[in-house]
């Protein structure tokens, strides 16, 4: 004899639950040269809409940069030992700085927009990929610890500043 149990019930998604559109692209860091940040903005001109995308994405930028040289100035205090008070303010400084840079060669290099239906009315709704070259990060790094007399005579003696000026030749090559 044989016996078939199971749960009978709907299968699929849950009630309530939907799927939120992102394009095929999104969140894609697809060259080793370029840090791709991405944005969204949905508002009533198609303008507007991309404006704000893009203002997202190079927030987006900063943020990462601050994480990036908070990264690299991490690696240095612990290969140097510094606890120097004076130091650490000049560095919390220089990561400042380098987070709110603009940065050069920067492009829009996706983009897309849709028309979503809302309950005020038609929007504009633009997903946008900012690309930004590595050495812009790194070379704007590099002029701010240089510019920074305190931190660069103590960075310069460090393995992570020979690192960072290694990469910095590289990209010049």
């Amino acid at each position: 004899m044989l016996i078939l149990a199971g749960c009978g019930g709907k299968s699929g998604t849950p009630k309530g639950v939907e799927k939120v559109y992102y394009p095929g692209w999104w969140r894609t860091q697809d060259s080793p040269d370029y840090v791709f940040t991405y944005g969204v903005g949905e508002k009533v001109s198609q303008n507007s809409s991309f404006d704000a995308a893009k203002a997202n994405a190079m927030l987006e930028a900063a943020q990462y940069v601050e994480s990036y040289v908070q990264g690299m100035v991490k690696n240095y205090e612990e290969e140097a030992g510094v606890n120097n008070p004076q130091v650490l303010a000049v560095v919390t400084k220089v990561v400042k700085d380098v987070a709110k840079a603009k940065f050069t060669n920067t492009l829009v290099n996706q983009q897309e927009t849709l028309i979503v239906d809302t309950d005020a009315g038609k929007r504009y709704k633009t997903f946008v990929r900012v690309s930004i070259p590595k050495d812009s990060i790194n070379k704007n790094m590099l002029n701010k610890i240089k510019n920074e007399e305190a931190l660069y005579n103590q960075f310069k003696a460090s393995q992570a500043f020979d690192d960072l000026e290694k990469t910095m030749e590289k990209y010049d090559e």
